[in-house]
């Protein structure tokens, strides 16, 4: 997979401006390979659409994939016709190839590609872009798949597509509907760093973008469309469908083994409601008890089949341990990623590990309460068994919810939150510590400290300035959620040698919050 550098962490999305300052808001690629006779009533079409409907300046951008027939000419002479028209010439084919490079070279914060013989209706246009220009989204796609979509179209096609999308959502447990319809929009922020990402140059692109993107926690918005099949299309089905196929065990192999950078596609904290601290909204308790309780009911309907199972040819203390110990091993599992929300293979084998002395614990609780049930009636029926384990169940579950909590995950933000902030001007100088106020509140303000200023730890940016004077800085985005109000003061090192001298007298810096436009007075949380 790609490891290409990208330009960090994701901005906080925002509504685009409504006013037009001279750069298309919309660019449509159309990606086409010898389509002589379609290109310019497809253009033309779908000019007369956009001049019609858009209330945004737009660009129609045609991307030719090395076409051997007069493809190019006709391109050229839209492009001289029509102002909004502008024609790409790549020397090789693959439609992930020119999609990449004409997003990667646009201007427009809008990006989108429909297929050239338009089988999808030019209506879903505005609602396909109009969530990513309002910010609310950072993909579209348009789906023939949804219940409300109008879809005309053979029934091989039909099986086709929806077998393929089944495997998706089976082996690399995809979410969106529809991942091949030719219909779809992003943003190009998000693009910039998606992009370098995306290995595929063929008809796979679309699919590997919007599994990283899924992953990555990206929201994709979904427009029902209505699509009518184009008999003449070129497309090799068994070819495509063998190189999907080898690009969903590629994409499998990367995500399992963690060489995908996703967290390049993080948005900053706050971005997400999720991470702000509100008053009167439960933190994560009653949510991790809707949680475990619903891992934790199926996990006992999961042990109940598995002892029924393992007792029609074994002893009950022997079934009542292995159906346990399975069962452990999916519940810590089941826990550790919709209960307390850990992402990511890293330490996984140490929550496994402390899930089976948490399983311990329950072994003993059940196979305690069968040992006294067996002391007292020496041919207990299968009945009593069960009523017996579950009773034992729930007090096990009880206490491994606490023991879940409190040892295994724990909420570390507390903790991770305290950080220490080191300068150096001077390495032959003693050091003297002195205190920073922290941010305080949900959106903290301005602050202003003297000293030579180098970020390390929690804050990753770094700011650096000499002589006199007053240099501005703004936090990157931070890689954890802020700390709560009124937390203790962060400690800061400053050189012994500048107070002496006072070097730093009059230098300050002012220390501005991660999102701005947070600071507005109405928005008071």
């Amino acid at each position: 997979m790609r490891t290409d550098s990208s330009p960090g962490n994701l901005p906080a999305r925002e509504h685009l401006p409504a006013g037009n300052a001279g750069t298309p808001v919309l660019d449509v690629v159309i990606p086409v390979y010898n389509e002589e006779k379609d290109l310019q009533p497809c253009v033309l079409r779908l000019h007369e659409h956009l001049a019609r409907t858009f209330p945004y300046a737009f660009r129609i951008t045609i991307a030719d994939n090395a076409s051997t027939d007069t493809t190019p000419q006709v391109a050229a002479r839209l492009e001289a016709e029509i102002p909004e028209v502008k024609s790409f010439r790549l020397e090789q084919k693959g439609r992930g190839r020119a999609l990449r490079t004409v997003w990667s070279a646009s201007d427009a914060p809008i990006l989108a590609y429909m297929d050239v013989d338009l089988s999808t209706d030019l209506n879903a246009l505005l609602p396909l872009v109009a969530p990513l220009i309002s910010g609310h989204s950072d993909l579209a796609i348009g789906s023939r798949l949804s219940r409300s979509s109008r879809v005309v179209r053979g029934a091989k096609r039909e099986f086709i597509s929806r077998t393929y999308n089944l495997i998706l959502r089976g082996s690399l447990q995809a979410r969106f509907s529809d991942a091949q319809c030719g219909f779809k929009a992003i943003r190009r922020d998000v693009a910039q760093v998606l992009l370098p990402l995306v290995e595929d140059s063929g008809w796979f692109f679309d699919t590997e973008m919007l599994v990283l993107a899924e992953r990555a926690g990206l929201r994709i918005h979904e427009v029902p469309v209505d699509w009518v099949d184009d008999p003449d299309s070129t497309v090799h089905i068994v070819k495509t469908a063998t190189d999907d196929l080898k690009g969903v065990w590629r994409v499998g192999r990367a995500l399992a083994t963690g060489s995908l950078s996703l967290d390049r596609l993080a948005r900053p904290f706050g971005d997400d409601p999720r991470d702000r601290e509100l008053d009167d909204v439960p933190k994560g308790l009653a949510r991790q008890l809707v949680g475990f309780c619903v891992v934790g009911g199926l996990s006992t309907l999961f042990y109940l089949l598995l002892y029924s199972g393992f007792r029609s040819f074994t002893g009950s203390q022997l079934a009542n341990a292995l159906a346990l110990l399975v069962s452990a091993i999916a519940n810590t599992a089941a826990n550790r990623r919709l209960t307390f929300g850990v992402r990511g293979r890293g330490g996984a084998v140490r929550h496994q590990a402390q899930g089976l002395v948490v399983f311990g614990i329950g072994l003993t609780l059940t196979s305690g309460s069968l040992a006294a049930l067996n002391a007292a009636t020496s041919s207990p029926a299968h009945s009593t068994e069960l009523a017996v384990l579950i009773a034992a169940n729930l007090a096990a579950t009880v206490l491994r919810f606490l023991l879940f909590r409190a040892w295994v995950f724990p909420d570390r933000r507390d903790a991770d939150a305290e950080s220490t902030v080191v300068a150096s001007h001077a390495p032959s100088s003693p050091t003297y510590a002195t205190a920073l106020p922290r941010h305080q509140g949900q959106h903290p303000g301005q602050h202003q400290y003297q000293g030579q200023y180098q970020g390390q730890g929690q804050h990753p940016g770094q700011y650096q300035y000499q002589g006199q004077g007053q240099m501005q800085g703004q936090h990157p985005p931070l890689p954890q959620r802020p700390a709560a109000p009124g937390a203790p003061y962060d400690t800061a090192q400053f050189r012994a040698g500048e107070a002496a001298d006072r070097t730093w007298g009059d230098s300050t810096m002012q220390m501005q919050a991660v999102r701005p436009h947070d600071h507005d007075p109405r928005n008071a949380r």
